[in-house]
């Protein structure tokens, strides 16, 4: 995992040179952040995130040749602990569950403010699911519409597990359960893959849809 100092290391993944040069500009103003390398599309983004490893990429969903979603799927294989955030202009549900579903970390719109957009790679880089304000309601949307495993499904899931989506309720990052449980932050990662595998979700997003309508903000039990 590439390191720089204290700084996030960050790599850009886009076929727009200006939008790539923008985002390099605006996170350079902040010394928290440092952009590590870009790629012009998915094969070069991939070899450059092979060879750097950053902690965040900002990967772009609508690119010619290999698509954002398939170089997502490559991303994920060759570089795990990259949290991969999709930049893009598409405000459909579909592309957004897609993502998600594929193991994308977040999904930011392009005309998100810098603020936003800062607090959204501090908070995947801790290990955090991260969506675009305007793309939330219809993602709860599509999850209630299309069905949340039922109440039973907890009956799944080890006392454990239980701890897991009752903090992912609250929003809490891989880093801040670890704190809470006295686990390693590794040993929390494996659990939350457990917890995703057994109740059929795609993410850290509709887990916490979940633990919510069920009411384990509280606690691992109901």
């Amino acid at each position: 995992m590439e390191v720089v100092g204290d700084s996030i290391s960050v790599l850009l993944i886009d076929d727009h040179t200006l939008f790539r040069s923008g985002i390099r500009s605006l996170l350079q103003r902040h010394p928290e952040f440092a952009v590590v390398g870009e790629g012009a599309d998915g094969v070069e983004g991939i070899k450059r995130a092979i060879q750097l490893r950053p902690q965040v990429v900002l990967l772009d969903l609508n690119m010619p040749g290999m698509s954002g979603l398939e170089t997502l799927h490559l991303l994920l294989q060759d570089c795990p602990d990259s949290a991969v955030i999709m930049l893009t202009v598409s405000e459909d549900a579909q592309d957004l569950s897609a993502a998600l579903m594929a193991g994308a970390a977040g999904y930011l719109l392009k005309n998100i403010d810098t603020d936003y957009l800062m607090r959204a790679l501090r908070r995947a880089a801790a290990g955090e699911t991260v969506v675009a304000e305007a793309m939330t309601a219809k993602l709860v949307a599509q999850l209630q519409g299309g069905g949340l495993p039922a109440a039973s499904e907890l009956d799944k899931l080890t006392p454990r597990e239980r701890d897991i989506i009752a903090c992912l309720a609250r929003g809490e990052s891989n880093k801040a359960i670890a704190r809470t449980l006295e686990l390693a932050e590794s040993t929390v990662k494996i659990h939350v893959q457990n917890v995703l595998k057994k109740l059929k979700l795609s993410s850290r997003v509709q887990a916490a849809v979940f633990a919510v309508e069920h009411g384990m903000l509280g606690g691992g039990t109901r």
